[in-house]
């Protein structure tokens, strides 16, 4: 017998939007996230994977300057599910420590404590972020 992870195969499709570097993309993000793990039967990681790619792209649209960013969802294993939001900035995310009393500052301590592991790529015209999602 199967498992969920089995009965998608690894190098389906992945599930990608470009977007408008605008805070009103967070929710088309989101939505795009939410279809992908429909589609793969993988309900169980909805909100973190939602979460980590509203992180994504909010960190992307603040501090990138980019008219563009392009969300990518994927499953690079059977266990995993990808969450990747890539722009034409070079500058590369820079985890912090928010004070206490910040209401801003945390969007890469999420990713890192919802995700199994995620990093950073630079790429010859700009740079991809990711983070990896897997079932329990």
């Amino acid at each position: 017998m199967m498992t969920k992870a089995e009965s998608v195969p690894i190098g389906c499709p992945s599930y990608s939007e470009v977007l408008d570097g605008v805070p009103q993309s967070v929710r088309r993000a989101r939505v795009l996230v939410m279809d992908a793990l429909e589609k793969w039967d993988l309900a169980e990681l909805t909100d973190s994977a939602v979460l980590v790619a509203s992180e994504l792209v909010a960190n992307s649209v603040e501090h990138s300057g980019c008219r563009v960013i392009h969300v990518v969802v994927s499953r690079p294993t059977r266990s995993a599910v990808r969450v990747a939001v890539l722009d034409a900035s070079p500058r590369l995310p820079v985890m912090r420590e928010a004070d206490v009393h910040a209401e801003r500052g945390r969007g890469l301590a999420v990713i890192s404590a919802l995700s199994c592991r995620w990093g950073t790529e630079q790429l010859d015209w700009g740079k991809r972020v990711w983070a990896e999602l897997t079932l329990s």
